[in-house]
């Protein structure tokens, strides 16, 4: 998403009636796709099937500055005015619309060794869950079903201090530490090509 993009969707937001979800919110698929399943290209992940809670709790993130305010997170620095133009009733209404996506299992386009992998996985599973379900009561989203470039990103993310940084993001903290386990890009990607056997 280009910065002109970005101010597009800032438009189309103050634009559009709010008179309910599917007709407010529909720019999100101009990024992530036609029903929220991702676009690879611009570097926009898939939303679809994502936990609310999650969801919300990013928008959270954006807004306070602990996501999206590195300068070296282009994406992250286009999703945050995103998030910081968006109201309370707003974001509600946004949950509801990428609810109401139907998810598609993205394609793989990570690999690496599984063996090495699940080992890895193993202290991501404490959180995450076994099967890489997630678990709400711990703030960790589901890892099972989503787009494994965008996975390694983000553990790239945490690892450069690019995302988790704040003192006050405890979650992201926690991530960022467990990212630093991984000391190698290759380490990132055999952890999430087993989870990509975990669809």
């Amino acid at each position: 998403m280009s910065m002109r993009s970005t101010a597009v969707a800032l438009l189309s937001i103050s634009a559009l009636p709010a008179v309910g979800a599917q007709t407010s919110f529909e720019y999100c698929t101009v990024c992530h796709g036609a029903n929220g399943n991702g676009n690879v290209a611009i570097h926009a992940p898939k939303i679809a099937g994502i936990e609310p809670w999650y969801l919300k709790n990013q928008f959270a993130a954006f807004r306070a500055g602990w996501r999206g305010a590195h300068a070296d997170d282009a994406p992250g620095n286009e999703m945050r005015p995103v998030a910081a133009i968006l109201t309370d009733a707003e974001i509600e209404r946004a949950l509801g619309y990428v609810a109401s996506f139907s998810p598609r299992s993205p394609a793989i386009t990570v690999s690496g060794d599984v063996a090495h992998g699940k080992e890895l996985y193993s202290a991501c599973a404490a959180c995450h869950g076994a099967a890489a379900q997630g678990n709400a009561a711990l703030h960790a989203p589901a890892l099972s079903g989503r787009t494994d470039w965008y996975l390694v990103t983000q553990l790239r993310n945490y690892r450069a201090g690019l995302r988790g940084a704040n003192a006050a993001d405890s979650n992201g903290q926690q991530m960022r530490a467990m990212a630093a386990t991984l000391t190698d890009d290759a380490a990132l990607n055999d952890v999430v090509a087993y989870i990509n056997t975990l669809r």
